[in-house]
């Protein structure tokens, strides 16, 4: 047992500051890295400032009169009641510090739901046990990912033994931001209450099944920063931390042609089982980038361009005719779109052959595509 304790000790003091995290006997609020943030920790001074003047000087004269007008050295108590100037100084000078300490405080908290203008706007939403975001608005929309704590760190916390600053904190996929932008976050949860709260920010948002809440945030800094569901949500819940990192404008674009790269790819997989309507808008894009040129965007072609809408290929039951023609072209005219993947291929005859009066329902995955190219 004792040895058991001196190695939790040496544990403990083995933990350093995490920067834009917690830091070890921390007992002030975070550094903060937003405007938001450092007007609620200058409200928190002064709130602590004019609470501990209030306290000296109420028990200060309480305890001085106690001291000084004790009954043991045969002080006489005054005789008097309903004294009006004293009446007006205690409600007075109380309704002017209530007003000192309100003013301020409304504006911080007006500021605070200010969403508007926001040049990024991410969907965060909760789940048990972790986050899901979606990039709905500015530069990197469309960008959806789940982020959910690292599996090393479940790992040892399920052996017991916690290590690293960061422990409970590492994620697989961090929320990633430009600095100098305003962020809306708009909170919701797939299943329990939840809430998104990133101390270094001053946010803190619940997230509500049915229900969309925002907040918002502009980071002045870059650098990485740590969260954590802060509403009691079920048994995992020291499982689904926050973690935010900031990066330069440079760097963030980078990161969201990477991502976006990254979830191409994902979406291109030939085995992955398409749905029809997710088939189809994605070849709607594949058609209007593409194709919409030569069979213009009513599908009915022009001069030696055959037209899409009523062709007896697109109608055709036998789907490896229109395979067929992308894959190799036709009559030296449509040219062959093997530069295209099995997706996009899969996704563009998709579409033809439900779109304009061509409502056939037939839909070609990916898998089909792939194994003619071959």
């Amino acid at each position: 047992m004792s040895a058991a304790l001196l190695l939790g000790f040496g544990v403990a003091h083995a933990v350093s500051d995490l920067p834009g995290g917690p830091a070890v006997r921390q007992y002030d609020l975070p550094p903060p890295v937003t405007r938001i943030a450092v007007e609620q920790q200058w409200l928190h001074n002064m709130m602590l400032y004019i609470c501990g003047a209030i306290f000296v000087a109420v028990f200060g004269v309480m305890f001085y009169s106690i001291w000084k007008h004790r009954k043991s050295k045969g002080v006489k108590p005054a005789d008097f009641h309903e004294s009006t100037t004293v009446e007006i100084v205690w409600t007075v000078i109380p309704f002017l510090i209530v007003i000192g300490m309100a003013l301020p405080a409304t504006k911080v908290v007006v500021a605070q739901k200010d969403t508007t203008n926001a040049d990024l706007t991410i969907k965060a939403t909760g789940y048990q046990w972790k986050w899901g975001y979606d990039y709905l608005k500015g530069e990197g929309e469309g960008i959806a990912f789940v982020s959910t704590l690292d599996a090393t760190h479940r790992a040892l916390s399920d052996a017991g033994t916690p290590q690293g600053n960061d422990y409970l904190l590492k994620v697989d996929q961090p929320l990633v931001v430009p600095v100098d932008k305003k962020v809306r976050i708009i909170t919701t949860a797939n299943d329990v209450i939840h809430s998104f709260m990133v101390p270094a920010f001053g946010i803190k948002q619940d997230a509500i099944p049915g229900f969309v809440r925002d907040t918002w945030f502009r980071a002045e800094k870059v650098g990485d920063y740590y969260g954590q569901c802060a509403e009691l949500c079920g048994k995992e819940h020291a499982y689904m931390p926050i973690h935010v990192k900031v990066l330069s404008a440079e760097d963030y674009a980078a990161w969201v042609t990477a991502k976006q790269k990254e979830l191409q790819a994902q979406a291109d997989d030939p085995s992955k089982v398409w749905a029809l309507p997710d088939l189809v808008a994605r070849g709607e894009k594949v058609y209007n980038a593409n194709c919409a040129a030569c069979h213009m965007a009513n599908g009915k072609g022009s001069g030696a361009i055959k037209a899409l809408d009523g062709s007896p290929v697109v109608l055709s039951d036998d789907k490896g005719k229109q395979i067929h023609v992308l894959l190799n072209g036709q009559n030296n005219i449509m040219p062959a779109w093997r530069q295209l993947s099995d997706t996009e291929i899969a996704a563009v005859i998709t579409y033809t052959k439900n779109q304009w009066s061509n409502k056939t329902g037939q839909l070609v995955q990916p898998a089909e595509v792939l194994a003619m190219r071959k």
